[in-house]
């Protein structure tokens, strides 16, 4: 099981991180996000942030797809996120491991060439 204080210490493990000011957390690296909380919208109700869910970079739409429908207990979308690279976690139901190579890898997707092993 893990949660948000898993994710703010596995993003700035990662060479190049910064942390934007939010309600929950948001993490980018060469000013592109890779890590956020999920913003909830609920028609008719304010947005709420999430901290129990992570929003990630994944890529392309196939990862996307693959994530949720090979594990929808951990991993979904919703009508929002229609079209883009970006999947929700569902932190209680990931552990550590699993949880830093999901931020490792997203993190690889974002950054700059130049902090990017070889």
């Amino acid at each position: 099981m893990a949660d948000a204080d898993d994710v703010r210490r596995l993003a700035l493990a990662l060479p190049g991180v910064e942390e934007i000011a939010s309600d929950g957390f948001d993490f980018r690296v060469g000013n592109h996000g890779f890590v956020w909380s999920y913003p909830e919208r609920i028609p008719g109700r304010r947005r709420v942030i999430r901290t129990d869910i992570a929003v990630l970079y994944v890529g392309d739409e196939a990862e996307k797809q693959a994530l949720v429908l090979g594990e929808p207990d951990l991993f979904f979308t919703t009508p929002a996120y229609d079209g883009s690279p970006l999947v929700m976690v569902r932190l209680e139901r990931v552990d550590a491991g699993r949880l830093d190579e999901l931020v490792t890898d997203a993190w690889r997707m974002r950054a700059p060439a130049d902090l990017l092993d070889d």
